[in-house]
């Protein structure tokens, strides 16, 4: 019988010594987090074990656990043996340089995860990537102590939206009670997360929703390059703000356009479940999960709302 994927990982954590992980290109709370677990798990277990990304943290994911060791580059530099990639779909999503030619693990628990790598273990059954984290920290026997606890409920509470998205269940709670009891603390990690905004992003919000567009169950919001300037806002404010268009009453899908420095558009789509937003993300090269997902679409705003907005009106009627 063929080893589990769990099971194949572990072989090769067992054979090598030298490991670098890493997410992809502007890093959420569930890759910044399993990474920052997956690198403890890993020096528990004697190995040594380095995490690169190419963008900066956000700011709300800055103060976990050994976040300021975290290397920001293009390129991978370094001889190790092993790259273990989350939440990634492929090499590119990364952004970094130097990966070719290194053992690939891929692990993601994306419905639209691919299986890029040497070994791939993905499972969209999964509330969160950190979720797949904790079962290899047990199934190779590491202990999760409260500093990985602390990132993988980050992680987990990230990717659920605060336990809010289609698909958490009691499995979920029972990961979350898990690692409260190996030491994360509920409050502080809220706390980071939703009470740590930069003033920029409060009025950059403000220009996002004097933009609010509704139309029956779906909404949407925008902001330009130049609305961001204006407030001295990064791409990381961005982060979230989809969320207060989905926060309408009787809104079932909310879309968030923001303007890239190349004039195309980042598009953040959220469901509260009837609607299945990966379908559309997919259509546009992007994916993620059925509640969240996101893509891009080429500019000018008018051409990118039309586009975008008038696949989320077909898969509404639909399902």
């Amino acid at each position: 019988m063929q080893p589990s994927a769990v099971e194949q990982i572990r072989s090769q954590i067992e054979r090598h010594s030298r490991f670098v992980l890493t997410s992809h290109a502007r890093p959420d709370g569930d890759g910044v987090g399993s990474a920052l677990a997956g690198q403890q798990i890993l020096r528990a277990l004697g190995k040594h074990a380095e995490v690169v990304l190419h963008d900066p943290v956000p700011r709300n994911y800055r103060k976990l656990p050994f976040a300021d060791a975290i290397i920001h580059a293009g390129v991978v530099e370094g001889s190790y043996d092993v790259a273990i990639l989350l939440e990634c779909d492929s090499l590119q999503r990364t952004r970094l340089q130097g990966l070719e030619g290194k053992f690939l693990i891929n692990i993601d628990h994306h419905i639209g995860g691919r299986p890029f790598a040497h070994v791939n273990w993905i499972d969209p059954q999964a509330c969160a990537t950190a979720e797949l984290v904790y079962r290899l920290a047990r199934e190779c026997g590491a202990p999760i102590t409260p500093e990985i606890a602390t990132c993988l409920y980050t992680g987990l509470v990230a990717d659920t939206g605060s336990f809010m998205f289609d698909g958490t269940n009691e499995h979920t709670f029972a990961l979350a009670r898990e690692l409260v009891l190996a030491g994360a603390a509920p409050a502080p990690v809220a706390q980071n997360l939703y009470f740590s905004h930069s003033t920029a992003k409060m009025r950059l919000l403000g220009a996002a929703l004097s933009n609010l567009h509704r139309e029956g169950d779906l909404a949407w919001v925008w902001v330009t390059r130049d609305q961001m300037e204006r407030v001295g806002a990064l791409d990381e404010d961005c982060e979230g703000l989809v969320n207060y268009a989905l926060a309408i009453q009787g809104v079932e899908v909310a879309a968030f356009f923001r303007e890239q420095a190349d004039g195309r558009f980042r598009i953040s789509l959220r469901s509260k479940g009837r609607v299945d937003v990966t379908v559309v993300a997919g259509m546009f090269g992007g994916g993620g999960h059925r509640c969240a997902s996101g893509c891009s679409a080429d500019g000018p705003l008018a051409h990118a709302i039309a586009d975008v907005i008038g696949r989320l009106r077909t898969a509404s009627s639909i399902q």
